[in-house]
């Protein structure tokens, strides 16, 4: 075959750089990554392989995240047919988290691409370079998680100690040494700002009065709504250095009184409970932020006005962004369908006895049966207490499937929003990230459409289960994770020193489970969080013999 009859392969060379540090130079590394990849395509010209002149680089962005411009447009280039094979120096050059190296596989495979580490010749299209590649990115994502361990925990143990690790001095301080000094220049129009609200009673007209007093920014800016908001729940104020959700004395001083900052919090918890989280608002949106598609997709209010009429939907931000390819099973749902469905799931969850008793057996008796009084009369009063307020403070999180609906509530945010019924106080503050003590709780769905093109969708048919952990299912992947450790850490050689290291009988099954190390990452996940389907066990998971994360899923109807 002559030369000119091969088929022309398409290739394009991505770099990246974690830090900005070194790029202004005339050559630096992104150019040595790059100067490296081509002179590789060059040496598979005779294979019909063709440099595409378009450059890929992201310069200062971490491989954490695929939230890197050019990277996406990468993406995009390849659903387009433009590049079929995408060279990169190393491996971890192109993504060092396991979950978004499986998202890339998926998109490669889809549209007949692949990619080449030039110092680490792997090949996508099989099964033997898809598991060393799993293998190669688990140790590149536990280097990166250990390491960001070690900063976390450099900043939680100097924050306990007082010391400012934020970056920069909040308006009423300026920072020196690395400590926060008292900005005399701007001290009063903080304390000014605390005063002023709590005489005006609202964000919008503490902004007014401050446009018409011509007092700004120290950049001269004038404040916006989020400044003030951030400002006015500034714990910095008081003396504090916050980590997480808790907080400690800090080597600074305080600007604002105790109690001038409590008053300002309850006004602001008011303001939020009447103007945001009314149920009584014709434009509330129930589950706005917490909702989320099965690919991960955040879901957003919209609506349409049809015939003078006004319909609420959630739809996956991937449809709004033009993202579609990335869309999870469900896009689009009307608001009315999935608010009541959770609302009643989580009605029954709080109303059942045996539920609620499991969460607060930790207090005195006395407190108990306060607290289960309330909850009888939630039931009674049900317009006025369990309204839209009451469910945020509580719900965490909502992820969709086609066949289900995950409801994540917040154990400690439960606790005290029940206390706050209880004792008439106001509620906590909903939880702005994800919690670290879920209650699940899972909702079986189907999904009927009502409409020739499918845009409505409902919910029908409804069956409510918790999720339910399966310890043996648990034990197999926690048993399959640390056999395989063993093997590359060199201290066991063979299935046979398992067997005896474990005291088995026989060594059959040994093989088997060290397969669901290499296990799809969301099906590994529904056996943690309990919601695998009710006929998945051990002997179904060690029947999988293929790594294709796609048959695995078909076979398990995952």
């Amino acid at each position: 075959m002559n030369i000119t009859d091969k088929k022309v392969i398409k290739c394009a060379v991505y770099t990246r750089k974690s830090t900005e540090e070194g790029l202004e130079q005339d050559f630096n590394s992104l150019h040595a990554q790059r100067e490296a990849c081509e002179l590789y395509i060059k040496s598979q010209q005779h294979e019909g392989w063709v440099l595409v002149e378009k450059q890929y680089n992201d310069g200062g962005f971490s491989g954490g995240t695929l939230e890197r411009p050019a990277i996406k447009q990468l993406f995009q280039d390849i659903q387009a047919g433009e590049v079929n094979i995408v060279v990169i120096y190393k491996v971890d050059r192109l993504t060092r988290s396991l979950m978004d190296f499986a998202k890339m596989v998926e998109l490669f495979d889809k549209h007949l691409a692949s990619f080449v580490s030039i110092t680490q010749h792997f090949n996508t299209t099989t099964s033997m370079g898809r598991l060393t590649l799993n293998m190669l990115l688990s140790f590149a994502q536990f280097e990166r998680e250990v390491t960001g361990e070690r900063i976390r925990d450099k900043v939680a143990a100097s924050k306990k100690k007082g010391i400012w690790m934020s970056g920069k001095a909040p308006i009423g301080y300026q920072l020196k040494d690395r400590k926060l000094l008292i900005d005399n220049n701007q001290v009063q129009k903080v304390r000014m700002i605390f005063d002023k609200y709590l005489e005006l009673k609202s964000v919008p007209n503490l902004i007014s009065y401050l446009k018409e007093n011509n007092i700004k920014t120290k950049n001269e800016n004038c404040f916006t709504k989020g400044a003030l908001y951030h400002i006015l729940q500034n714990k910095t104020y008081l003396g504090l250095i916050t980590h997480k959700d808790k907080a400690y004395n800090g080597e600074h001083q305080s600007i604002i009184k105790n109690d001038i900052f409590e008053k300002a919090q309850r006004l602001l918890s008011q303001n939020r409970i009447s103007e945001k989280c009314s149920t009584g608002s014709s434009n509330s949106s129930l589950l706005a932020g917490k909702i989320f598609d099965d690919r991960g997709n955040s879901m957003s209010p919209s609506h349409s006005n049809t015939r003078n009429r006004k319909y609420r939907y959630y739809v996956s931000q991937a449809i709004t962004q033009f993202r579609r390819h990335e869309a999870g099973s469900i896009s689009k749902i009307p608001a009315g369908e999935i608010e009541e469905a959770v609302i009643e799931e989580i009605k029954a969850f709080l109303f059942n006895t045996k539920n609620i008793q499991t969460y607060i057996e930790h207090y005195d008796i006395h407190k108990q049966k306060e607290l289960l009084l309330s909850i009888k009369s939630l039931q009674k009063d049900i317009k006025s207490k369990f309204d839209s307020i009451f469910i945020r403070t509580i719900l965490n999180k909502i992820i969709l499937y086609k066949e289900k609906i995950i409801i994540t509530l917040c154990r400690t945010q439960l606790l005290k929003a029940l206390e706050a019924i209880t004792y008439n106080v106001t509620l906590p503050e909903e939880l702005k990230k994800e919690t670290s003590e879920p209650i699940f709780i899972t909702k079986e769905i189907q999904i009927t459409q009502i409409t020739r093109n499918g845009s409505i969708l409902i919910i029908s048919d409804s069956k409510r289960l918790e999720s339910s952990i399966n310890n043996q299912l648990v034990k197999a992947i926690a048993k399959s994770y640390y056999w395989n450790k063993l093997f590359l850490s060199g201290e066991v050689k063979s299935s046979i020193d398992i067997q005896k290291m474990e005291n088995l009988s026989d060594n059959k099954n040994i093989k088997g489970v060290l397969r669901l190390r290499f296990l799809a990452p969301d099906i590994v996940e529904t056996i943690l969080n309990g919601t695998q389907p009710l006929d998945m066990n051990v002997q179904k998971l060690l029947a999988i013999n293929t790594l294709d994360w796609n048959e695995q899923r078909k076979i398990l109807n995952i």
